[in-house]
């Protein structure tokens, strides 16, 4: 799935998702583009789930 990241805006940005991201799925693949703002996930965790993460770590994201 993938989610649009509008804070997104550096590489510490990117970083800090993923480890997010992996935090609730240790297996998560997690691709980030900086210039589209977008972050690619390929999880067992459902969209909801992910989305929530995101935003309690301070990167509010929707489905793109």
């Amino acid at each position: 799935m993938k989610f649009h990241v509008p804070d997104m805006s550096c590489g510490h940005c990117a970083a800090a998702i993923a480890k997010t991201l992996r935090a609730i799925d240790p297996d998560a693949r997690v691709d980030s583009d900086l210039t589209s703002k977008t972050v690619t996930i390929m999880s067992a965790q459902d969209a909801a789930t992910l989305q929530a993460a995101l935003k309690e770590a301070g990167y509010p994201a929707t489905l793109a």
